[in-house]
């Protein structure tokens, strides 16, 4: 039986590697579907809890697992790639130090792959990447011991869309987009992801599917800088930016709302861009748009510590010294992922001009192992009145559902707010800035 009918019948065995915020969502639609999957991890702590049918992400309910685990065999034993039909790679894409592709992890893994490699298998790459990763660089790793692409395998790439917590839109739901480095790669991929999601987008190459994900985030990240540095602008106008938006919003045509904040956050906005930075420089190509979005960006959580100490100056306090109480670290509201999150770096500003800091956040019990903040390993404090009180300022990073807002404002001497949270939840204060 040829990949295609495997496919068609599910019969096709499939393997996620990497099984974070993407690739275990991914591998339950699989099991769901009725496929049988294995899902691969190095962190055996994860492959443990996922056979106690146990979850490590919030969003991710325990019983979703346990109704999965008669298809789903979680495993840290790599040689067991050579009896999947199918390979989808979902692991991590960071930047370096010096802001630039740090590719480690997905070619480590191609390498893995390569050395297991059979023919009639089809390799998805769903990490976020530069074009030319698949059928450039990945290709020419998996063509090591002589199997071609296209010919003895198939090879493809299906941006991850995953938006953690979102309950307006899943892996079934989410429209795929999906290249072929080939026609017949493009068709063997196609028809794995018409098996459990409602609608598929071919593409002509392996680069468009690529770029179109860059795409996505380039664009929210513009915007998001766009409107960050209006409301630098209008902080400095005395107009209030939020209710600018609310205003120009009312148009039913040409334009969406982006919305201000401490900075990006995520795996995506804040790390993609450079991706396509980085490779524009082989074309001789400057992306001045991308660079400067990711310079406004960057420089947002500066600018809410710059508010802090101003707000603290209107005391007569410094923020050397100052206790300040940092609420949600997570990202985004609602969700425990920590990755790239403004409030990490926030923090380690605060610390390094000598502020006290300490933080709550009801799904981060503990904040630490973040390789670019090695100082910041802490537990979230109780949100009590006496911690309320004992603080110099209270920041709002994160706008969790979870707050009491009205508790806070009552007891906190004065708050800094980067969302627009506390006007959201109608309360209005004399002792709440705004970000």
């Amino acid at each position: 039986m040829d990949l295609m009918q495997k496919i068609k019948m599910k019969d096709a065995r499939i393997g996620v590697i990497g099984l974070g915020y993407v690739g275990l969502p991914l591998a339950l639609e699989f099991c769901r579907a009725g496929f049988q999957v294995s899902g691969f991890d190095v962190d055996e702590r994860k492959v443990e809890l996922l056979r106690k049918g146990r979850s490590y992400i919030k969003h991710i309910p325990a019983a979703r697992i346990k109704e999965q685990m008669r298809c789903f065999t979680p495993t840290a034993d790599f040689s067991l790639l050579r009896k999947m039909d199918c390979i989808i790679l979902c692991v991590p894409t960071p930047l370096d130090k010096n802001r630039e592709p740090d590719m480690t992890y997905g070619f480590k893994t191609t390498e893995t792959v390569a050395q297991y490699l059979r023919k009639g298998q089809l390799v998805v790459l769903e990490s976020t990447t530069y074009p030319g990763t698949t059928d450039e660089d990945m290709r020419a790793i998996l063509e090591r011991k002589g199997l071609r692409a296209g010919k003895d395998f198939f090879l493809a790439y299906s941006p991850e869309r995953e938006d953690p917590n979102n309950r307006d839109f899943s892996v079934k739901t989410i429209p795929k987009i999906v290249g072929g480095y080939s026609k017949k790669c493009l068709s063997a991929a196609k028809r794995l992801y018409d098996s459990i999601v409602e609608k598929t987008v071919p593409v002509s190459s392996t680069k468009v599917a690529e770029a179109a994900k860059l795409l996505e985030n380039i664009y929210r990240s513009v915007n998001i800088a766009l409107v960050n540095e209006m409301k630098m602008l209008f902080e400095r106008m005395g107009i209030d930016v939020w209710e600018v938006i609310e205003a120009s919003k009312t148009k039913p045509f040409g334009f969406q709302a982006f919305y201000p904040g401490p900075g990006l956050g995520g795996h995506c906005i804040p790390i993609d861009p450079f991706y396509l930075t980085w490779k524009a420089r082989e074309y001789d190509f400057i992306t001045r748009f991308i660079e400067l979005a990711g310079e406004i960006n960057t420089n947002m959580p500066y600018h809410v510590v710059q508010t802090v100490e101003a707000v603290l100056n209107r005391s007569r306090k410094s923020l050397n010294g100052a206790r300040i109480l940092v609420l949600g670290v997570a990202y985004k509201k609602d969700v425990d992922d920590q990755r790239e999150s403004p409030a990490l770096r926030v923090m380690q500003i605060l610390k390094n001009y000598g502020a006290r800091v300490q933080y709550y956040d009801p799904h981060v019990p503990v904040c630490r192992c973040h390789r670019n903040y090695p100082d910041i390993d802490v537990k979230s404090a109780k949100l009590t009145r006496e911690v309320l009180k004992k603080s110099d300022l209270v920041l709002l990073i994160t706008d969790h559902s979870v707050f009491d807002y009205a508790f806070i404002e009552k007891y906190a001497r004065c708050i800094v707010d980067t969302r627009n949270a506390f006007r959201q939840h109608g309360i209005e204060s004399s002792k709440i800035f705004r970000a």
